[in-house]
């Protein structure tokens, strides 16, 4: 590993405005399961989607039972990991431009990213929001009182609540994507880290700065969707390469 955290370094050298990426590869370490890999969740859960959601009052009793598993799961107990502090660390060091995440369990904030250097591009499990007034609140109270009643939750207003993440068939929010992208046409490199890069748009936020010909990173176990773009590709155990070539660069 001590190779590979050292090409990693050495490539991002001389950037001052890194783009990290960041997929579920990450997030395993913490205690959190894949979703998409092939044995991940929905390969045994069939996944609710958004107009079910609004439509179909069994299918949004069976959505809040899934996150309400989730959450007693591993949600209330999954924390940061070497790969989100060695982020935080980027940043303090002034040389991080914005993460974009593909991961939905709120890590990389309660890791201490700033939210202002942060893009939830898929949402986040720790809030709730009305799809009415927009109310959001903390998720935790939320599920802990589905587990007591199995009473589908509702807003003050009557709308529907549901956890703040975007849902199968739901639209990304637009400044979302309009913060990763402008990062993307920003940035000096670009690092991606545990993700397939399979799944757009989010993977086209990585392949845009790719594509300005900045340096291109890709640290994940597994074949990728960008192997052919990357400056680096690099495979192996996320966790161990990139906080290893973080302590690297910034001469710790």
């Amino acid at each position: 590993m001590t190779d590979a955290a050292a090409a990693v370094a050495e490539a991002l050298v001389d950037a001052r405005r890194i783009v990290v990426f960041t997929g579920a590869g990450i997030s395993t370490a913490s205690g959190i399961p894949d979703y998409r890999g092939p044995k991940g969740v929905w390969t045994t859960r069939r996944p609710v989607f958004f107009d079910e959601f609004v439509g179909d009052p069994d299918a949004r009793e069976r959505y809040w039972r899934q996150k309400t598993e989730d959450w007693q799961a591993w949600g209330r107990r999954a924390r940061p990991n070497a790969v989100h502090a060695s982020i935080v660390e980027l940043e303090r060091a002034g040389r991080l431009e914005l993460v974009v995440t593909q991961n939905v369990d709120g890590l990389h904030r309660a890791a201490g990213t700033s939210p202002a250097r942060l893009v939830e591009i898929h949402g986040t499990n720790r809030s709730v929001v009305c799809l009415r007034c927009g109310a959001e609140q903390p998720a935790g109270p939320i599920y802990d009182g589905f587990a007591r009643t199995e009473t589908v939750p509702v807003c003050d207003c009557g709308g529907f609540l549901k956890p703040a993440t975007i849902s199968f068939g739901q639209s990304l929010r637009a400044d979302d994507l309009e913060r990763a992208f402008d990062a993307a046409r920003r940035c000096d490199a670009v690092v991606s880290l545990g993700s397939t890069l399979t799944v757009t748009p989010a993977a086209d936020v990585p392949a845009t700065a790719a594509r300005r010909g900045v340096p291109y990173v890709v640290v994940n176990r597994g074949a990728t969707g960008h192997d052919d773009l990357a400056t680096l590709r690099v495979e192996g155990d996320v966790t161990e390469v990139f906080p290893s070539a973080v302590g690297l660069l910034l001469g710790r």
